[in-house]
């Protein structure tokens, strides 16, 4: 069986797209699936990070654009960072040559129903990964991992009605590692250890925000942890702040993030994937909106009170997120009732749905 998998990363689209896919990917290889990534050449992608773990990369040419993700109406043809017409071509070109695809995988906000229509006479079936249902798509299988009040029909008028729909995190791409984990969440929440990760890239440096709060509160007996992607330009700049602050770790594109989360008490993040997986965890979070896309999801969230939500990064800093570690260290009946929150949210969590439905029939 041949899969082929259309994903991005960049220093801004970010890295969550590729990484979750590398799940798929992995849990597939298993079953001796063939999988193969298309990927751009861009600032800051993973398409060595993929080929070091071992699955083949066609790489699109690089583009002379350079997308930001942080601007407020950026449509979604630029986030391929050139016309759609020329990406599907250029994939196209990429598949024509090779055995046949059983299905293609597409995780990209990029990528929408016409894109979809021009390469489907190449392949027997199409899979989307999504969470922004802002667009159509012409699928198969449609995707969403995450979790929103009115999940059951976000998609109802995006997608044929012949598309299969895995919606919430009980399809949650989880990583092995987490999988692997063997231990029982303390509910006597007492805050000793924190942990700080904004995912691969982080543009909007929160994670220098959040070390300058650790540094306000002045709480050396708590130990931090400091997660730093492959993806994040301010590395070399955070390391060295870091240095000044003797109970802060760094730790640079690692691949222990479940040990680190269920070491923890507190985590401070954003919305995106490892959202799911501090959830898995049952690890209370201070989280800020770093993308458009984790607002409904954080909002949710914080009103069923899995999460403690400080609101959108241009509005946060350090001060706010120092008070709110306060607030937390000092009513850990709150950081209880988020753990119990997280234990729900989880509760219909199954390995490998999603590679069972691509195995159908198969």
């Amino acid at each position: 069986m041949n899969i082929f998998i259309r994903a991005d990363a960049s220093t801004n689209i970010g890295t969550g797209h590729v990484m979750r896919c590398l799940v798929l990917a992995e849990d597939l290889r298993k079953r001796s699936v063939n999988v193969t990534f298309i990927c751009r050449i861009l600032p800051g992608d993973l398409i060595a990070h993929i080929e070091n773990k071992g699955f083949s990369v066609i790489s699109l040419p690089p583009t002379e654009n350079n997308i930001s993700a942080n601007e407020d109406e950026i449509s979604n043809e630029n986030w391929l960072d050139l016309n759609w017409k020329t990406d599907a071509l250029q994939t196209i070109e990429a598949i024509c040559k090779k055995p046949e695809i059983d299905w293609l995988i597409i995780d990209h906000y990029g990528i929408e129903k016409k894109w979809e229509r021009s390469v489907r006479p190449g392949v027997k079936r199409i899979m989307v990964i999504d969470d922004l249902a802002n667009r159509s798509h012409d699928c198969d299988i449609l995707l969403d991992q995450n979790l929103y009040r009115n999940l059951e029909k976000r998609y109802e008028e995006l997608i044929p009605e012949s598309t299969s729909t895995l919606l919430g995190p009980k399809y949650l791409l989880l990583r092995q590692e987490f999988r692997d984990l063997q231990f029982v969440k303390n509910k006597n929440v007492t805050v000793k250890r924190i942990l700080i990760s904004f995912g691969g890239s982080d543009p909007t440096n929160e994670t220098m925000k959040a070390i300058k709060a650790i540094k306000i509160i002045n709480r050396p007996e708590i130990a931090v942890d400091v997660v730093v992607g492959i993806s994040n330009e301010k590395y070399s700049i955070i390391k060295k702040y870091c240095e000044k602050l003797p109970n802060i770790k760094i730790h640079y594109q690692i691949d222990y993030l479940a040990k680190l989360m269920s070491e923890a008490d507190l985590a401070i993040g954003a919305g995106g994937s490892t959202t799911w997986e501090r959830c898995y965890v049952g690890l209370p979070a201070i989280t800020i909106e770093t993308a458009e896309n984790q607002s409904e999801i954080l909002a949710y969230l914080s009103e069923i009170g899995a999460v403690w939500h400080l609101g959108v990064s241009e509005k946060v800093d350090e001060e706010d997120i120092a008070n709110n570690i306060l607030k937390l260290i000092n009513f850990p009946t709150v950081l209880v009732e988020m753990v119990n929150a997280t234990a729900s949210i989880m509760g219909d969590f199954s390995d490998n749905l999603v590679v069972e439905r691509l195995l159908e029939g198969e």
